[in-house]
């Protein structure tokens, strides 16, 4: 089996950032959909996110994107990772991280600045109700908005080394 691409780039250089990892074209339509790699943690070097916290992030972001004027129609997914150092964003369409660094600031933004009631966190709407910390997910949105969206550069936009 190949190796897919997400597992080709080195993990002990990647550093917090928003990444372009993958743009792919379907054969039969000639869309374009290109997938970001938002990575809110340092692998193997600083802790992962807690799953309450990946949870209300999650609930967050899908609905700031869902309900965003100017990409709303451009979303096609927004996750996590399984790894639990960030997330994945997957639109329609041939961007660069440079395109997506203000949606994704002002995403972090109504993260860290939301309250009330996690969207779609009840028993009728989630299959995990439960399993969700808005106060994790501030204090989460507020460190990669700090720490990084706030100073985005070329080294926090481009991927280290990738492995043979």
């Amino acid at each position: 089996m190949e190796r897919i691409a997400s597992f080709t780039v080195d993990h002990r250089l990647l550093e917090p950032g928003v990444y372009l990892s993958r743009r792919d074209e379907d054969p039969e339509t000639g869309a374009v959909v290109t997938t970001f790699d938002l990575r809110m943690t340092a692998p193997n070097r600083e802790p992962v996110m807690d799953t309450s916290a990946v949870h209300a992030l999650e609930h967050l972001g899908a609905t700031f994107l869902r309900n965003d004027d100017e990409w709303k129609s451009r979303v096609v997914y927004f996750g996590p990772m399984g790894c639990r150092t960030g997330f994945y964003l997957v639109v329609f369409g041939d961007y660069q991280p440079a395109d997506v660094a203000d949606l994704v600031r002002r995403l972090f933004a109504f993260a860290r600045d939301f309250e009330g009631e996690i969207p779609g966190a009840t028993p009728a709407e989630c299959g995990n109700y439960h399993d969700a910390d808005l106060n994790q997910a501030h204090w989460w949105a507020c460190r990669y908005l700090a720490n990084t969206l706030e100073r985005l550069d070329e080294a926090h936009t481009t991927y280290p080394a990738m492995l043979e």
